[in-house]
């Protein structure tokens, strides 16, 4: 169990640098991406599952998710709606949790009276524009996500080292 959660960080690190040097491309190929995530993370929880004895919820949820991997492999329109679905989405939250940041801004200038409320309400206001233009120039958003995919991979590849150095087997 150890090596596999330790070649799994690898190779999640590798892909992660992959998609930073290359982020339109790997929001291109996003959709795979997504599959191979859900994928792997249904087979670790499997996995872990059997390897704890709890067969609760969380089992449930990562035999679906290897199903969920499955279905998108075999049905590759679903791939490309998930991308164009992301894109969108991502927009739309970056509009909402701008306005939020800016009316958190806004209380927090009431309450404490210090000065952090201006940066947060910078980051408030650059958070709605870049929505707002992610709207009209999706190109923007598709290479932010390919960077943001990245940087998670790479996350989630030295969490899966650290947790194969952490099992005891």
């Amino acid at each position: 169990m150890t090596v596999l959660f330790i070649i799994l960080g690898i190779l999640f690190v590798a892909a992660g640098f992959s998609c930073i040097f290359t982020p339109l491309l790997t929001y291109m190929d996003m959709g795979y991406f997504v599959v191979i995530l859900i994928t792997v993370f249904g087979i670790i929880g499997i996995v872990k599952a059997i390897a704890a004895k709890r067969f609760g919820v969380g089992f449930v949820f990562s035999i679906l998710s290897v199903l969920l991997g499955i279905v998108m492999l075999i049905f590759p329109g679903y791939l490309l709606l998930a991308e164009g679905v992301m894109l969108i989405l991502t927009a739309i939250w970056l509009v909402i949790m701008g306005f939020v940041t800016i009316m958190n801004a806004v209380t927090v200038t009431k309450a404490a009276g210090s000065g952090i409320w201006i940066l947060q309400l910078i980051f408030g206001i650059i958070a709605v524009l870049l929505g707002a233009y992610s709207f009209f120039q999706p190109l923007l958003m598709a290479v932010s996500l390919g960077v943001l995919i990245g940087i998670f991979f790479i996350e989630t590849g030295f969490t899966l080292m650290f947790s194969g150095f952490a099992i005891d087997d």
